[in-house]
């Protein structure tokens, strides 16, 4: 039941135009846009299109986690919701659990899709991954409580808030994000006492993270992955609980 789930809420993610804008299209434009052009000041390197491009590649691969798993799960489950679709699943054996699951492992396929497509443009654009073998393997480590995180805050909004401010909610935190936790600026930019804040987003966590492996080649950040791993069993446990069908 789980895999059949799965790979409805895959074709239908798929599907949709807008999920697709938002999940794909965007990253895309952003990660060319400021790789070509110095809008922001990225650090060391940012005078060379391959240094922009070493420090905003694992930010937008976190930034397409944070539209896939966040944003565009939020949005779409919020409204199946609010039109009765999750009334009617409810009423069929597939379980509350089982639901959320499949909803995660939908996720996590378009997420492969997507970090393979930002992968080959950042390549094309100059990107020269740091840690070889080693820091993909770290930087996996970090996508999957990352994305699970994400995930299940994105399920908790959408099963407790009306689908409007499901949709409005989910658009301002994807926007402020984007700026704000590491993305695209550097959280030094940021006032010492803001950034001791946002480094305790899963978002930033985990653009920072992406950034120490693949960047500079560094061992697994082990304060980056706890700050993952707790967002990722509170906001799952949260779901769990609070979810519902209508």
């Amino acid at each position: 039941m789980i895999a059949a789930q799965a790979a409805l809420e895959t074709r239908m993610l798929l599907r949709h135009g807008e999920q697709l804008l938002l999940t794909v299209i965007i990253p895309t434009l952003l990660l060319v846009l400021f790789s070509a052009v110095r809008i922001i000041d990225t650090g060391d390197g940012g005078d060379t299109v391959a240094g922009r491009v070493a420090f905003l590649a694992p930010g937008v691969l976190a930034l397409a986690v944070l539209s896939t798993a966040f944003t565009g799960q939020a949005i779409s489950t919020g409204f199946e919701r609010r039109y009765g679709v999750l009334k009617r699943l409810g009423a069929s054996p597939l379980p509350r659990w089982a639901l959320l699951t499949a909803k995660s492992a939908s996720v996590a396929v378009t997420l492969v899709l997507q970090i393979t497509l930002l992968s080959a443009v950042a390549l094309a654009l100059g990107w020269s991954p740091a840690g070889g073998v080693a820091g993909w393997a770290a930087a996996l480590a970090l996508l999957v409580p990352g994305a699970a995180a994400l995930s299940a805050l994105g399920l908790l909004m959408a099963g407790t808030l009306r689908a409007e401010a499901t949709l409005a909610a989910a658009n301002l935190i994807f926007v402020l994000l984007m700026f704000g936790g590491g993305v695209v600026v550097p959280l030094e930019n940021f006032p010492e006492a803001v950034r001791t804040v946002l480094e305790l987003l899963p978002v930033a966590a985990l653009a920072e993270g992406l950034r120490e492996v693949l960047q500079h080649g560094g061992p697994l950040p082990w304060d980056r992955l706890a700050v993952l791993a707790a967002w990722a069993v509170a906001c799952t446990a949260a779901a769990a609980r609070w979810f519902r069908w209508e």
